[in-house]
This record gives structure tokens, C-alpha cells and sequence, in this order.
């Protein structure tokens, strides 16, 4: 422990956020001292001045010692570029960052350009500095954005996107600060393995996946020594148990196709509690022997005769899974005649994504399209285990304190809450819990005619495509024009979200999370009391909810929220369906269909209950992938491309 770190604990009460905290305004204030030396430089004195600052890093001075003076640098470099100085808490996040933590920085605070303060210093290295966003709008955005921040520095600046060649992205990585997509970065990952082969020596793979550049020059990446990951807690916690597959396409024959039809048409005819059955929470679907006995009398195209019995089974379990764990415009959407996957806790669609074990063929033939092949796996990864790869990893987001123990277990990121640059005025209103759906939206409806005789801006959050559709046309109704921001509209969201400031707007999105883009408000709504968010449910996680509600009274602008919830809502759908029925006998609304406050901690036990389902699963997937990579390991063998079953 250094003299420093003992003297802020001492100073904070051996609190460690606090002490933290403490140290980081000390180091800012050392930053800001530098202030005047570095605005007398000349545009090639910065430039020559980040080049020193590289050779003395590159000689061997530590990072931490020459972290005052780069991060000034960065500062004064931002300021004559772009017009916009580093506030001191943004130093402050840039500072835990480098040490290897997560930021938790409100909407609006400007997490974007605090990133270039922590990707500068980890990039003076030479070995490469990945920022990962949501997507490669937002990837190539910030690229182009902020390339030019280090550029002025002297640095080199990428973009990974997904129309890349292997020779466009080798040069991309090659760049001292590349941006992309954990999707992306995790697809080069594996072809690079597939490319190397299952017979890499130990040597091999220290040089290509420890840092150095491979010399098979149809390798891509040069290693993974610092990683920035933009909406940390969305990509290391919601999605880590995504798995990133390369795929070998396996063709259908006229059996399997009519496997896939004749599965769906015999889920139809059977019956729950009888037959089969389904568990919400798991989303797991199994035959009763009565339902095993059913399926084999059920009668059956002649070209499935060559098919066995236990496929079969198998297949008709995933037809009623698809049946009632995934709906049209919640889970996924016809896109150009296919399914495509909706992301859960982002609300966009993810291209290219498909799921496993002829769960996607089900849902094809449940929606009556096309059946596509199925695929076999070449490799695979999931997210978490990607990210652990890397020496060193930070991270930056809105939301990330409700999961700051799974972050320290699995990563061993420490989570800090950065102070806003001015104080937070947002003020929370009651929530207003309704037996119904319709009596809820209708309630949402007269709300929102309140908020625009007051001319209001209202920012709705929906938890699916079709809620947000269904709210979309009973506004259009009553006269109103809202902007409707979903899956299907993944190309205009930055414009949607950027006028969803403006007076009288109305704006509907499926989710809030990582949108990139903050919304300004006009001088009038500024006055009316600002942006006022509406969620019309409670997300399967707490985070989701504060990513929503953290988009109104940024940066000192006044703002509201409320939460509208009914015994309708999606989050519910985790219970069986004779618990749910109880409860709505049990439940006794006002003339309005609204019931009492005191229907909120079903609301919240129902969301923890969710949470912990999540955790655990997550848990058991990273001890089960542990175990599998040591095994292969101890054989010889990479773990990712004989981990494919």
C-alpha cells in the first residue's frame, strides 16, 4: 500500500469508495496544475510533447507516474479539437479506469470522451488499446468522433465494423486504439484460433494471444492487452452468457424439414400439466411419459420414418418452447422474411444471431417462413470468458453498483460511483400499479395528454416491440405524433433519441440502454420541468429500470419519472400461470382498475427473484466452462474449438 492510498483511507475512515474518491480529486488536482503549461504549447508542440511522453513510457517509466501529465495533455488536446475540457470528476473517472475498475457515471456526464483520457495512457504501452461499444454505429461514431483527440498526440486510431475484410481489419488492429463491438472482437478472436489450428504449440499462443503480433500473417489480431468496454454491466453481466459461435451450416434434407413442420402442428395438440411441462423460468419445456406415449401415436409423414424416436422427442420439447417461451415482437421480430433475435436488455435486433438445438427452426415453423439450415459449431466462446483474456480490463457505465460483487468474483473489477459535474435534481413519483393492461395504458394515455398540455417532453420505455407499437397507436388516436424507437428502427435511433428533448415530443423505445446519444432539451421544456420519463413496466433487472430512468435531469437539468405496472406485465410471465391466476383473484382494484402501493413489493420480489435466476445461471455457466477449459487444456487441445458440442 503506498503513502498515498494509507493517507486518504485514514482520512476517509478506512471507507475504500471514499478513499478512493478522496485520492482521485487529490490526482485531479495535480492534472488541472498542468493546465497552463499546456495550453502555451503549439499544435506541433502537443503532437511532439505526446511522443515524448511515449518514449519515456516505452523506456520503462510507469504508467501511474506519467499519468498527471498525459491526462493533461489528453485535456488541453480535447479542448482545442473538439471545444470540450475534462470536467475534474471525468478525470476522476478517467483515473479508476486505469486502474483497472468500472466507472459508474451518470447519463449525460460525458462517458465518451472520458474514455480518451484512460485509452491514451494504456495505449502509450504499444500493444494495443480495444474500446468496446454497443454497436458499430456507436464503434464507428466515437472513432471518428474522437480519432482525431489522439491524433493530435501522435497515436494511430481504428474501427472494427462488420463488412471488414481479414486484411482491413489485421490494419485496424494494428493501430495503437481500436474501436469495436465485443461481438466483433470476439468473432476475430475465434477465427483467429480456427486459423491456427487445434495443434497450436504453447509458444504459438503466448506470442499470438499474449500481446505480441503473430507472424501467420492471416492472423488479425496482435493480443489483448487493455480492454475499455463501453455499458460495462450491460456487456460483462446481461450479456455473458451469450455464446459467440462460428457456425458450420449444416443443409436441411426433406426429413428434417418436415421434422421441424410436423413438431410445431404436434406442440398445438398437446396439453399442459398433461402432456408436457413448461417451466417460464427456465424457459425449459419436457414430455410427461403420457406426452412421450401421444407423440409416438400422433401420425406422421412418411419421410420421417428414417428419424428416431429420441430426436423426435427432442424436437417437439423445442417446438413448445418456442410456443411459450418466445413471442412475436418481444423476443424476436420477422425481419425480410426471417427471425431475427431481439436483444433482451438493449431492445435492438441482432443480425446474424441464431439460437441452438432447433430452437430457431421451431420458431420458423411456428411463424410459417422458410425453415433456414441448422449449424453445427466450428468454435465458440461466450462473452465473459472472451473478456478474461484480456491483462487489463476497465469499464465505464450508467448502472453497475447492483452487481459489483459478480463483477469483483468474475472480473476483478472494483466498482466506483463517480459524483455528476453538477447536482442530480431528478424527482421520482409513485408508482401506479393497475390489475390490468388495458387500464394500465389507458391510465399511461391520460398521463402523457396532462404532460403535454404542460409541454412536457415524455420519453416512454416499453419492454417489447409490440407494447411499444400497441401504446404507439392508441396515442395516434387521440391525435398525437409519437416517435417510436425500436428493433425495427435501428438505423435512426441517434436522431429519434437526440429530438426526444424538444417540446410536446413523445417518444417510445424499447429500451434505454447504451443508446450513445444524450437528449438536450429545449429552452422550453427546460422551463416546464424537463424531460419526464415514463417506464410502463419493471425489467427483469433493477439496472435496466435506472438505465431508463437515467435519462432524464442530466447535468443539472430538471426532470421527472413514474413507473406504471400491472398484473399483465412481462416481467410476471416467470410464474406459473396457476400462481398468476390466484394472485389476480386476490387482487381488488379501485373504479379505475388501479390498485394499492402495497402491490409494488410483489413487483419487487418478482424482479429479485429474476435477478438471482440470472446470477446463478451465469455462475453455473462460467464454473462449467472453467472446468471444460482445464480439462482440454491438460490434453493438449484448445479449449474453444474442441468446446463445440
Amino acid at each position: 500500500m503506498s503513502t498515498a492510498t494509507a493517507y486518504h483511507l485514514l482520512k476517509t475512515g478506512f471507507r475504500p469508495i471514499e478513499a478512493r474518491l478522496s485520492r482521485w480529486r487529490a490526482t485531479a488536482d495535480q492534472i488541472l496544475a498542468f493546465e497552463p503549461v499546456m495550453r502555451d504549447l503549439t499544435a506541433d508542440g502537443l503532437t511532439t510533447k505526446g511522443r515524448e511522453i511515449r518514449w519515456r513510457a516505452k523506456a520503462g517509466e510507469p504508467l501511474d507516474r506519467l499519468l498527471p501529465e498525459t491526462f493533461a495533455l489528453v485535456r488541453e488536446s480535447a479542448q482545442r479539437v473538439l471545444g470540450y475540457q475534462h470536467y475534474p470528476v471525468q478525470l476522476m473517472g478517467g483515473i479508476a479506469m486505469f486502474e483497472g475498475g468500472l466507472a459508474e457515471m451518470q447519463t449525460g456526464e460525458g462517458k465518451t470522451l472520458t474514455a480518451t483520457l484512460t485509452a491514451t495512457l494504456r495505449a502509450l504501452a504499444g500493444l494495443g488499446t480495444h474500446i468496446v461499444t454497443v454497436n458499430d454505429y456507436l464503434a464507428n461514431r466515437d472513432a471518428k468522433t474522437m480519432g482525431p483527440v489522439y491524433m493530435q498526440l501522435g497515436l494511430t486510431v481504428g474501427c472494427i465494423q462488420d463488412a471488414m475484410q481479414p486484411p482491413q481489419r489485421r490494419q485496424a488492429y494494428s493501430q495503437d486504439i481500436t474501436y469495436g463491438t465485443a461481438k466483433e472482437l470476439g468473432f476475430d478472436f475465434l477465427r483467429d484460433r480456427l486459423k491456427q489450428g487445434t495443434g497450436v504449440n504453447a509458444k504459438q499462443r503466448q506470442s499470438l494471444f499474449g500481446g505480441g503480433q503473430s507472424d501467420n500473417p492471416e492472423i488479425v489480431q496482435r493480443g489483448h492487452h487493455f480492454v475499455l468496454i463501453d455499458e460495462a454491466d450491460s456487456i460483462l453481466v446481461d450479456e455473458a452468457r451469450t455464446p459467440l459461435i462460428i457456425a458450420l451450416t449444416q443443409p436441411n434434407d426433406a426429413s428434417t424439414v418436415n421434422l421441424y413442420r410436423w413438431s410445431d402442428r404436434a406442440a398445438q395438440e398437446l396439453t399442459p400439466h398433461v402432456d408436457f411441462e413448461y417451466e417460464p423460468d427456465k424457459r425449459l419445456a419436457y414430455l410427461t411419459d403420457p406426452g412421450c406415449r401421444r407423440v409416438l401415436l400422433l401420425s406422421k409423414p412418411a419421410l420421417m420414418d428414417s428419424i428416431e424416436m429420441e430426436r423426435i422427442y427432442k424436437q417437439v420439447e423445442q417446438s413448445l418452447v418456442g410456443r411459450y417461451g418466445f413471442q412475436l415482437n418481444r423476443d424476436y421480430v420477422v425481419h425480410n422474411g426471417e427471425i431475427v433475435i431481439v436483444d433482451e436488455s438493449t431492445g435492438r435486433m441482432m443480425d446474424g444471431r441464431k439460437w441452438q438445438d432447433g430452437l430457431h427452426q421451431a420458431i420458423e415453423a411456428k411463424e410459417r417462413i422458410p425453415i433456414t439450415a441448422a449449424t453445427g459449431q466450428a468454435a465458440r466462446i461466450t462473452v465473459q470468458s472472451f473478456f478474461q483474456h484480456y491483462r487489463h480490463i476497465a469499464g465505464m457505465t450508467g448502472t453497475a453498483m447492483q452487481c459489483a460483487r459478480e463483477l469483483w468474483r468474475t472480473f476483478r473489477i472494483s466498482v466506483t460511483p463517480i459524483p455528476t459535474h453538477k447536482d442530480c435534481i431528478r424527482v421520482g413519483q409513485p408508482y401506479r400499479i393497475f390489475k390490468t393492461l388495458r387500464d394500465k395504458l389507458q391510465a399511461i394515455v391520460t398521463d402523457i395528454e396532462h404532460l403535454q398540455q404542460a409541454g412536457r417532453a415524455v420519453l416512454i420505455g416499453t419492454p417489447s416491440v409490440e407494447r411499444s407499437e400497441t401504446l404507439g397507436e392508441m396515442l395516434r388516436e387521440k391525435g398525437y405524433a409519437p416517435q417510436i424507437l425500436n428493433a425495427k428502427k435501428h438505423k435512426e435511433e441517434a436522431d429519434i433519441v437526440a429530438e426526444a428533448g424538444h417540446s410536446r415530443r413523445i417518444t417510445i423505445a424499447t429500451n434505454m440502454a447504451g443508446r450513445g446519444t444524450d437528449i438536450l432539451l429545449d429552452e422550453d421544456v427546460r422551463k416546464n420541468g424537463g424531460l419526464h420519463v415514463i417506464a410502463t413496466e419493471l425489467h427483469s433487472s433493477y439496472r435496466i429500470d435506472r438505465q431508463l430512468v437515467g435519462r432524464c435531469a442530466r447535468q443539472g437539468d430538471p426532470g421527472t419519472f413514474q413507473f406504471f405496472l400491472s398484473l399483465d406485465d412481462e416481467l410476471l410471465r416467470c410464474l406459473s400461470k396457476d400462481k398468476i391466476k390466484r394472485i389476480r383473484e386476490q387482487a381488488v382494484p379501485d373504479a379505475n382498475g388501479e390498485l394499492p402501493q402495497t402491490w409494488l413489493k410483489f413487483f419487487r420480489k418478482t424482479q429479485r427473484f429474476l435477478e438471482r435466476q440470472h446470477l446463478k445461471q451465469r455462475k453455473q455457466l462460467l464454473k462449467a466452462e472453467r472446468l471444460r477449459t482445464d480439462m482440454y487444456e491438460r490434453m493438449g487441445l484448445d479449449p474453444f474449438l474442441e468446446m463445440t458440442d
